[in-house]
C-alpha cells in the first residue's frame, strides 16, 4: 500500500467492510459449533441447558451494550483510534477463547470479543458516512449492510466446515491473522479520520445509564423467551420468571434516568434533536420492527423444516439451504436499496421493501403446509429477504443524515442498537405466541386411547400438524407487523434527498 496516497472512499469502505464482516461472522458462527463447544466445556444436557444458552446470549448482550458508547467515543476522539482499538479488543478475545476449557473463562473471552466486534459496526458506519457525500451515502451504507448480512450467512456455514474438518477452536485462531490484517489496513485507510470533528467531552453518566438499561432489557427479553420455552406460558411474575419483573424495572428506571440526563447535559450522548424530523423518527421505528420480524424467519423456518422433513439428518442442511435464499437476496437488495434511496428518496425503497416483506410473510402464513415443496419455500424466502434488504440502507441513511457531522457515530450506533433490541423483542414475543397457540390447538385434537396401536402415529401426526399451524400463524403475525411498518413508511416525506 502506498502510504503517501490518500485513500479513496471505496478503499475506506473496503477496509471497514472487512472488519465488519469478521465481526458479523463471529456473531453467528457458534450456532453450528454449539454441540462440540458444550462437550469440550463439560456442560451436561439437559440440566446445563441454561448454561449452554449463555454461549450465544453473552456475546449478543455485550455486542448491543457497547454500541452507543463506542459510536459516540469515535465522534469525540476520532474514528481511527476507536476502530483500531476495537480490532485490538476483538483480537485479545480471539486469543483468549480457544485457550479456555471452562464455561466462565469461555464466556469472559466471548464478552471481550463482543465488545470489540460490537464497536466495529457503528464506527464503521460513521466512517463511511464521513467519506461519502449525503447524495451517495445510502449506497455506501447499503453496501455495508450487504457485507454485514453476508457475514451472518457465512458464519454458520464456516463454523460447520471447521467442526467437520478441524475443530471449533480454529474459528478463533484464524481470527488472529485476519484481525492483524484489518488493523494494518485500517491504520493506512483511516489516517485522515484520526481527529474529532469537534472537541467535546464524554457523557459518562448518560453512557452508564444507557448501558445498564440495554443490558437489563436484553437480559429480561432473552430470559423471558428461555423460561417460556421450558415452562410454557406460566405467569412471569412468579416461579422461575420472578426475576424478570425486577430486570424490566431496572431497565425502565435506567432508561428514565438516561432521558433526564440527556435533557440536562450540555453535551448529551444522544442528541434528541435527531428525532425532530419525520423521516428520522419513522426510520428508527421501522428499523426496530424489521429487527423484530427478521428473527421470526431466522428461528421459525428451521423449526418448520425440522417438523416436515422425514429424514432428521437432512433437516439442518435443508434449513440452511432455504434460509440462504433469504439472506442472499437480502444482501443483494441492501445495495439496491441504497441506490434507490439515492435516486428517489428514503421512502421509495422502504415502502417497496415493506410491501415485499408483508407479501412474503402472508404467502408463508397461508401457503406453508406439511406438503410444501422446498423450492417454493426458497423463492418465497428470497422475496422476503429482498424486502428486508431494501429497507436496510434507507433507514440507516435517514437517521445518519439527520445527525450533525459530530454525531454520526452516535446515530449509526442507534440504528444498530434498535435493530438488535427489536430482534430480542421479536424472539421473546415469538416464543410466547408460539407456545400459547400450540397449547390452545393441542386442546382441540382427539386422540385414540393410549392402548390403541395407532396412538403413537396419530399423536406424531397431530403434533406435526399443530406445530406447522402455530408456526404459520407467527408468519401471519409478522405480516401484520410489516403492515404497521408500511403505514409508517407511507407517512415519510418523498422529497427527503
Amino acid at each position: 500500500m502506498d502510504s503517501s496516497r490518500k485513500p479513496s472512499p471505496f478503499a475506506v469502505l473496503a477496509v471497514v467492510g472487512f472488519g465488519i464482516f469478521i465481526a458479523a461472522d463471529d456473531l453467528t458462527v457458534v450456532s453450528t459449533m454449539l454441540r462440540p463447544i458444550i462437550g469440550d466445556l463439560g456442560i451436561v444436557l439437559p440440566d446445563g441447558l441454561d448454561d449452554a444458552a449463555w454461549i450465544v446470549n453473552a456475546y449478543l448482550i455485550a455486542y448491543v451494550a457497547v454500541m452507543p458508547f463506542m459510536g459516540r467515543l469515535s465522534d469525540i476522539v476520532g474514528r481511527r483510534k476507536v476502530y483500531i482499538g476495537a480490532l485490538i479488543v476483538f483480537l485479545l478475545g480471539s486469543i483468549w477463547v480457544p485457550m479456555t476449557n471452562s464455561l466462565p473463562t469461555f464466556l469472559a473471552g466471548r464478552v471481550i470479543t463482543a465488545l470489540g466486534g460490537g464497536a466495529l459496526v457503528p464506527v464503521g458506519m460513521a466512517v463511511v458516512s464521513d467519506v461519502y457525500t449525503e447524495r451517495r451515502r445510502a449506497r455506501a451504507l447499503g453496501t455495508l449492510g450487504a457485507i454485514d448480512t453476508l457475514g451472518w450467512v457465512w458464519g454458520p456455514l464456516y463454523g460447520a466446515m471447521l467442526v467437520r474438518f478441524l475443530s471449533w477452536r480454529w474459528q478463533f485462531w484464524l481470527n488472529i491473522p485476519l484481525t492483524l490484517v484489518g488493523i494494518a489496513a485500517a491504520w493506512w485507510a483511516l489516517r485522515e479520520h484520526d481527529r474529532p470533528v469537534r472537541r467535546s467531552r464524554i457523557d459518562w453518566a448518560g453512557a452508564t445509564a444507557l448501558t445498564v438499561a440495554l443490558i437489563s432489557l436484553d437480559l429480561a427479553l432473552l430470559d423471558s423467551a428461555q423460561i417460556q420455552s421450558v415452562t410454557g406460558l406460566e405467569e412471569l411474575t412468579g416461579g422461575p420468571g420472578g426475576g424478570l419483573r425486577w430486570l424490566f424495572g431496572v431497565a425502565a428506571i435506567s432508561l428514565g434516568a438516561f432521558v433526564m440526563i440527556q435533557r440536562r447535559t450540555e453535551d448529551p450522548l444522544i442528541d434528541f434533536r435527531v428525532f425532530r424530523g419525520r423521516n428520522a423518527i419513522a426510520a428508527v421505528f421501522i428499523n426496530f420492527l424489521v429487527g423484530a420480524v427478521i428473527v421470526i424467519a431466522m428461528v421459525d423456518v428451521p423449526l418448520f423444516v425440522n417438523v416436515i422433513e422425514v429424514e432428521v439428518e437432512r433437516s439442518a442442511v435443508i434449513a440452511g439451504w432455504v434460509l440462504s435464499a433469504m439472506t442472499a437476496a437480502m444482501a443483494v437488495a441492501a445495495y439496491l436499496g441504497g441506490r434507490l434511496a439515492e435516486r428517489f428518496s428514503y421512502r421509495a425503497p422502504i415502502v417497496a421493501g415493506l410491501v415485499l416483506s408483508l407479501t412474503g410473510f402472508a404467502m408463508m402464513g397461508t401457503g406453508w403446509t406439511a406438503d410444501i415443496a422446498y423450492t417454493a419455500m426458497a423463492w418465497q424466502l428470497a422475496l422476503l429477504g429482498a424486502g428486508f434488504g431494501l429497507i436496510i440502507a434507507p433507514t440507516a441513511a435517514a437517521v445518519v443524515d439527520a445527525a450533525t457531522a459530530d454525531r454520526r457515530g452516535t446515530a449509526a450506533s442507534l440504528v444498530m442498537v434498535l435493530r438488535l433490541i427489536g430482534l430480542s423483542v421479536g424472539l421473546a414475543g415469538l416464543t410466547a405466541w408460539g407456545l400459547h397457540r400450540y397449547g390452545q390447538l393441542r386442546g382441540t385434537i382427539q386422540l385414540p386411547p393410549i392402548t390403541d396401536p395407532t396412538y403413537s402415529d396419530v399423536l406424531a401426526t397431530a403434533q406435526a400438524d399443530l406445530t406447522t399451524m402455530a408456526l404459520s400463524e407467527t408468519f401471519l403475525a409478522a405480516a401484520v407487523v410489516a403492515g404497521v411498518g408500511l403505514i409508517v413508511g407511507l407517512a415519510m416525506r418523498k422529497n427527503s434527498r
